[in-house]
């Protein structure tokens, strides 16, 4: 099945807790069904000094958010809907089901 958010895509949280917030999808992981996104989901990894250039110290880095919980923002409108493909000019592309825009 074709993904409907990729990456650099704009997404609107729909639940957890940073529900409301908006992002920019950073990578992909279409094995476990999740995405990263900037700023989203983030965690504190405490992480030990490598080396005496690289310094330990509590590091902050984002975490894998469900697909099930975003939601495409349309680039035109700036709001989130549901996504569906169609075939325009005989390619394929995901159309914004509210407004008809192309993504």
């Amino acid at each position: 099945m074709a993904l409907r958010i990729k990456k650099d895509d704009t997404v609107y949280v729909r639940a957890g807790k940073d529900r409301g917030r908006t992002g920019r999808v950073l990578r992909v992981l279409p094995g476990t069904d999740k995405a990263l996104v900037e700023g989203i989901n983030l965690l504190h990894k405490h992480e030990r000094r490598r080396s005496q250039t690289q310094p330990g110290g509590i590091v902050t880095k984002e975490a894998p958010v469900p697909m099930c919980r975003l939601m495409l923002v349309d680039p035109k409108t700036n709001q989130p809907g549901r996504v569906r493909f169609e075939v325009r000019e005989g390619k394929k592309v995901r159309v914004h089901v509210k407004s008809g825009n192309v993504v």
